[in-house]
């Protein structure tokens, strides 16, 4: 069975880009050990249910089986402010099914813009992918990564530095 679009094309930016470039130190592990769930979202009107199912998925589940998951929105929240007050609701659910501690959101989204930059600093593209997403990551595997990694408080300063030097150019190809 082949995969939609949505999802090859996210696997290759993950590849490419989140572990390719080394944006995220803690994302090669995973994405070799394939535990890098990619779940394709057509549906918008049933996001919040499939956002608290795989909440409880992640939670009962095993991290050798699935560490972390991306939720693909693959048509709907192109606008960048619905998409963040969508966050906002699946940060409201996670809080309501009794995950914090447990599992943390992070967002990305292809017109994603940091409050402090223009829309169009190539530093954006730090959290900017091919479609809008969702992804949830175990809390277990953060403090694993925070714990072994050296300077992980300089992960944002070396993305902002690599980003600078490769250019806009290098993100819009």
């Amino acid at each position: 069975m082949s995969q939609p679009l949505s999802i090859q094309q996210t696997k290759e930016w993950v590849e490419q880009i989140v572990v390719g470039l080394n944006l995220c130190p803690f994302a090669q592990y995973p994405l070799q050990a394939e535990t890098i769930r990619y779940l394709a979202v057509a549906n918008t009107n049933q996001l919040r249910t499939i956002v608290a199912d795989e909440l409880q998925y992640l939670s009962a589940g095993d991290s050798d089986e699935v560490e972390t998951t991306l939720l693909v929105i693959e048509s709907g929240y192109e606008d960048f402010l619905a998409y963040l007050d969508l966050i906002d609701q699946c940060q409201a659910i996670l809080v309501q099914g009794d995950y914090e501690g447990e599992i943390q959101i992070a967002s990305f989204h292809p017109q994603y813009q940091f409050a402090d930059l223009n829309a169009d600093d190539v530093r954006n593209y730090t959290n900017r992918s091919p479609y809008p997403m969702i992804h949830l990551i175990r809390e277990s595997s953060i403090s694993r990564a925070v714990d072994t990694y050296p300077n992980i408080d300089h992960i944002p300063v070396r993305n902002q530095e690599l980003l600078l030097k490769l250019g806009k150019g290098y993100f819009e190809k």
